[in-house]
């Protein structure tokens, strides 16, 4: 299987910066595309930004020129660098990879959510 472990999440001020990592482990054979989600309360996990292995990138419009994802690294690591925050970024980020472990097909994993708050 493949394990996701997130870090970087936190409380920081309205203007601020924070910069996100998940780091993909396991019986891995190959990752397809990485990527974050987020979750406020009340509302639906919505997608953040994606990146491939081939290093293309989507973005939700909302953080389109605030935020920025890493291409996939050797040690399968993602980071998202979030700038300009806003209290509407407020969430619980949750990195995502559609990966194939080995001897399984490709699915989607998810990690356990890091906490951002923006305050204003």
């Amino acid at each position: 299987q493949v394990q996701l472990v997130e870090s970087g999440g936190g409380l920081v001020q309205a203007g601020g910066s924070l910069r996100l990592s998940c780091a993909a482990s396991g019986r891995i054979f190959s990752i397809n595309t990485m990527g974050w989600y987020r979750q406020a309360p009340g509302k639906q996990r919505e997608l953040v930004a994606t990146v491939t292995r081939s290093g293309s990138t989507n973005y939700a419009d909302s953080v389109k020129g605030r935020f920025s994802i890493s291409e996939i690294n050797a040690r399968n690591t993602v980071y998202l660098q979030m700038n300009s925050l806003k209290p509407e970024d407020t969430a619980v980020y949750y990195c995502n990879a559609n990966a194939r472990a080995i001897l399984s097909e490709a699915r989607d994993y998810w990690g356990q959510g890091t906490q951002v708050t923006v305050s204003s």
